[in-house]
């Protein structure tokens, strides 16, 4: 039984066999040969709200030929109290997939084990696999094989989207920047989860810079404060709110350490001619990028969110496959 709960825990060639399939689904929109889930039934449970991922999933299953229901924690006893795994073996038993969006990873991790049917994390606090799926399959798509190029991730840090980049690095072999400020950067431990090694700190007038490679891949991690440092020669410049869900009563002081840590014009002239600027949605203007930015990169990062759908649907095939 296969599921999607992890970049971590997807390998490189199942990684990449993913993307090759994203350009099929993408170029044969409309005209697919077959329709894998004919006469399924997926659940998409979303105890968090959403736009693009909900739309996303339920387009893609009813073109790969499944039903769809959507249930919000509201709609069934989960929201109630009732333990996950007792849920998971009632939908496992009704349904034939899930599609899962929540906040702790422990959760789709125990509903998956416990429902026995595929099962697809689609958000929770400490992963975005979907999401940085398709970013990379939207910057390879538009320059290229993303080994050994540079993503700049500027922002919060120690969220889920750049804890997903930080596994997506170590298997495709590319050099990863996380501009952030001290708070705000990833544990050492996930550095050391997706297999970094060769771990060294050095001191800057910025701060400490740590860094960490990956020898067999070519994989690297740079994270620092020093914004500028971070972006200078990068190939794509990656960012997202400051405030995910579940931490608005954190906003204010999040806010007020994270201003300045902000992609716009003057950013986007350190990194390469013709750098990719993207964000995953939504976004939140004058933030953590400027309106004009946003609106001179507009076309990829709305590429970027049409390729949600793609990209998930070449998901599904893969775990159905």
């Amino acid at each position: 039984m296969k599921h999607l709960l992890s970049l971590e825990n997807l390998s490189r060639a199942d990684m990449e066999s993913i993307l090759s399939a994203t350009l099929t689904m993408k170029r044969e929109r409309g005209h697919h040969a077959t329709r894998p889930l004919a006469g399924q039934t997926w659940a998409l449970i979303f105890a968090k709200s959403s736009t693009r991922t909900r739309v996303s999933f339920e387009v893609g299953l009813r073109e790969l030929g499944a039903d769809v229901m959507f249930l919000s924690a509201a709609d069934i006893q989960l929201g109630r109290g009732e333990p996950i795994k007792d849920t998971a073996r009632v939908l496992g038993r009704m349904v034939h997939g899930a599609v899962f969006r929540t906040f702790a990873q422990a959760d789709v991790e125990e509903f998956a084990r416990y429902a026995n049917i595929p099962t697809i994390n689609a958000l929770t606090d400490e992963e975005h696999p979907c999401q940085i799926l398709t970013d990379i399959f939207t910057f390879q798509e538009q320059r290229g094989p993303i080994h050994g190029k540079v993503v700049t991730f500027v922002g919060d840090g120690a969220c889920n989207v750049p804890a997903s980049w930080v596994f997506a690095a170590a298997k495709l072999g590319f050099e990863l920047r996380i501009a952030a400020p001290r708070g705000f950067q990833p544990a050492l431990s996930l550095l050391e989860r997706a297999g970094f090694t060769h771990l060294h700190a050095r001191s800057t007038p910025a701060g400490e810079v740590i860094q960490a490679t990956i020898a067999a891949t070519g994989g690297k991690i740079v994270i620092t404060a020093d914004l500028q440092a971070a972006a200078a020669g990068a190939d794509l410049l990656y960012t997202d709110v400051w405030v995910s869900m579940g931490k608005e009563a954190e906003a204010a002081a999040r806010i007020q350490v994270l201003t300045g840590y902000q992609i716009n014009e003057s950013l986007v002239k350190l990194a390469q001619p013709g750098a990719l600027v993207m964000h995953c949605l939504p976004a939140y203007r004058g933030k953590e990028i400027d309106d004009a930015t946003f609106e001179a990169h507009s076309r990829t990062i709305f590429d970027e969110a049409e390729n949600r759908l793609h990209t998930q649907k070449a998901i599904i095939a893969w775990l159905v496959g």
